[in-house]
């Protein structure tokens, strides 16, 4: 499987079935992680960590502390496609698979806002 970026002009394929999305909240600047797989041309979240909670990001009713996370299970059915926003004091959406992290930047413009996200056919 493929996840493809898609923003400012530009298509990036990336070779992965299986991916952590990173970044930072805007106002608390605290790391979000989100763990994701491409399957039957959809999007799955199967994780979700925060390393705090305030500013309207508190972990939901069942999160589990793990180390300096709150971890859960996000209940959302797969999808089609994700669209992002990139905002310039949060820094770059990260992209980790395979033990490598890259951030959009990478792939795509700087300036390339808003970026979907969604399975390569």
């Amino acid at each position: 499987m493929s996840l493809c970026l898609i923003g400012g002009g530009v298509t990036a394929k990336i070779a992965v079935a299986a991916f952590t999305l990173t970044w930072l909240h805007t106002i608390e600047h605290t790391r979000w992680q989100e763990d994701w797989v491409v399957q039957g041309g959809r999007l799955a979240i199967v994780a979700a960590r925060v390393e705090n909670s305030g500013a309207g990001m508190d972990p939901p009713e069942g999160a589990v502390k793990i180390g300096d996370f709150w971890q859960w299970h996000p209940d959302v059915p797969p999808l089609p496609k994700v669209v992002m926003r990139r905002a310039p004091m949060a820094g770059d959406w990260h992209l980790c698979a395979n033990g490598i992290c890259h951030a959009f930047g990478h792939w795509l413009p700087a300036n390339a806002d808003p970026v979907t996200m969604k399975p390569c056919r």
